[in-house]
């Protein structure tokens, strides 16, 4: 029987060169990507994350529920006298699955915050909290009350804050027009812009 002429060790460098051969003959041949392909990758990347924002800014969906006497202003929001349509937000929803924006109407009981966080845990990503009344804003009235809560922000994070005991159907309307320039991205551009006119004011 006759010896083997390689040993597995020179095989395996054998084929680790050629491998190496193969892939550095390759390099040449090599095409860097398209200047043009990369610059409208980079276009649509901007463009898709502005729509997405903008789609987002304009489609809110309020959770249809009320939890005391603010929600009768809730109700007077959804008359032909405001007319909240023309901006996009009636379309109230019974499933907290469907929406995106929880407008908390009225006090909230320690016995309602479980319910109140199921609700909110349920709704669909990413989801808005408004604060409507002095009692979903700081407990109102009923502040040292034993039973109710001292704010509905010591549960959920509040985006925007709508004051008033009882408050009107227009300060809604204001607070969910300030909602839409928060998800837009208006809200840190405004406020910057107020910095730097306060700080030329007081230079002069």
């Amino acid at each position: 029987m006759s010896e083997r002429p390689y040993t597995d060790e020179e095989l395996f460098n054998a084929e680790k060169e050629m491998t190496e051969l193969t892939q550095n003959s390759l390099k040449k041949y090599k095409q860097t990507p398209s200047v043009m392909f990369t610059k409208l990758e980079e276009a649509i990347k901007a463009f898709s994350k502005d729509l997405v924002r903008w789609s987002r800014a304009n489609s809110m969906w309020p959770l249809q529920f009320g939890l005391a006497c603010c929600a009768m202003e809730l109700m007077d929001f959804g008359s032909s006298r405001i007319d909240a349509e023309r901006k996009g937000y009636l379309l109230f929803r019974g499933t907290p699955r469907q929406c995106d924006v929880m407008i908390v109407a009225g006090w909230v009981t320690k016995s309602m915050v479980p319910r109140v966080k199921r609700l909110y845990e349920q709704m669909a990503s990413p989801k808005y909290v408004v604060a409507f009344g002095e009692c979903a804003t700081s407990g109102g009235p009923w502040y040292e009350s034993y039973n109710i809560m001292k704010g509905i922000d010591q549960v959920l994070p509040v985006d925007v804050y709508a004051i008033g005991c009882p408050p009107k159907p227009e300060n809604l309307f204001g607070a969910l027009m300030k909602l839409q320039d928060k998800v837009g991205g208006k809200v840190a551009g405004d406020t910057e812009r107020s910095l730097t006119e306060n700080i030329r004011r007081a230079e002069i």
